[in-house]
C-alpha cells in the first residue's frame, strides 16, 4: 500500500531497533534523512511573499492579543472531562498578563477578570508573569468553566489554509469573584499545584 515502508516489517524492526524509511525493499539500508544529494524537482523553489494580515488585531475596544494554547500538564487532554489527577497539579484556567499591563490596570495575581472578545466572555482568575509580552495575554484551552476557544473565531487563513486561531482581540475588566466557584478558588492561586512553577515578574 506505501511504497516508501515496504522493506519494514515487524521482524525488521525488532531485529534492528527501527529503520528508517524511504525503504522501498528488505534489502535496503533505510533513508536515515531524505534528500542527501538532491530535491526531487531540482533547486528548491522559492516564492515571494508580502506580509499582511487579515487577522482580527487589537483596537482601541479590545487592546489586547489572546494567544489561546496548552499547558505542560494538561497538553491536549482535560479538554472532555476535566477527572484527572492532573487537575490537582493544574487545576483551573489563568489569564496570564505581562506585569506592565497589570500594573495598567491595576490587577495582582489571584484577581479575577473579565476577558471579552466580540463573541463571548469568560471569567478565570489573573497570574502575573512575564512569560506573556506586552499587550498579549495567554488562556489555556482545557478548562471548560473559562472556555478560551469561546472567545475566538472561526475564520480560515486565506494563505495558509489554517484556523486563525492565535489572532483574537480582547478587552479585559477586573470583576469580583464570581459566586458558586468555592473550590479551591478561594486560595491564593500561586499556591494551587503547579501554577507558580514559573511565575517570572521582572
Amino acid at each position: 500500500m506505501t511504497p516508501d515502508f515496504w522493506g519494514i516489517d515487524y521482524d525488521r524492526l525488532e531485529r534492528e531497533g527501527g529503520v528508517h524509511w524511504p525503504c522501498p525493499s528488505f534489502d535496503h539500508p533505510g533513508t536515515p534523512f531524505l534528500f542527501a544529494e538532491e530535491f526531487p524537482r531540482g533547486k528548491g523553489k522559492f516564492w515571494e511573499v508580502a506580509y499582511g494580515t487579515n487577522s482580527e488585531l487589537p483596537d482601541a475596544e479590545y487592546p489586547f492579543n489572546l494567544s489561546t494554547g496548552r499547558v505542560l500538564y494538561h497538553w491536549s487532554g482535560s479538554t472532555m472531562t476535566g477527572r484527572s489527577n492532573l487537575e490537582q497539579i493544574y487545576p483551573e484556567a489563568t489569564c496570564e498578563i505581562h506585569p506592565a499591563d497589570a500594573e495598567k490596570l491595576g490587577l495582582q495575581t489571584s484577581d479575577w477578570v473579565e476577558v471579552r472578545s466580540r463573541r463571548g466572555a469568560i471569567q478565570l482568575r489573573v497570574l502575573v508573569t512575564g512569560r506573556s509580552p506586552e499587550k498579549t495575554i495567554f488562556v489555556p484551552f482545557h478548562f471548560a468553566e473559562a472556555a478560551a476557544n469561546l472567545l475566538t473565531l472561526d475564520r480560515i487563513d486565506e494563505r495558509a489554509k489554517i484556523p486563525d486561531y492565535k489572532n483574537t482581540a480582547v478587552q479585559i475588566h477586573k470583576i469580583a469573584a464570581p459566586t458558586g466557584w468555592d473550590e479551591g478558588y478561594n486560595v491564593p492561586l500561586a499556591e494551587r499545584g503547579a501554577i507558580k512553577d514559573p511565575i517570572q515578574v521582572h
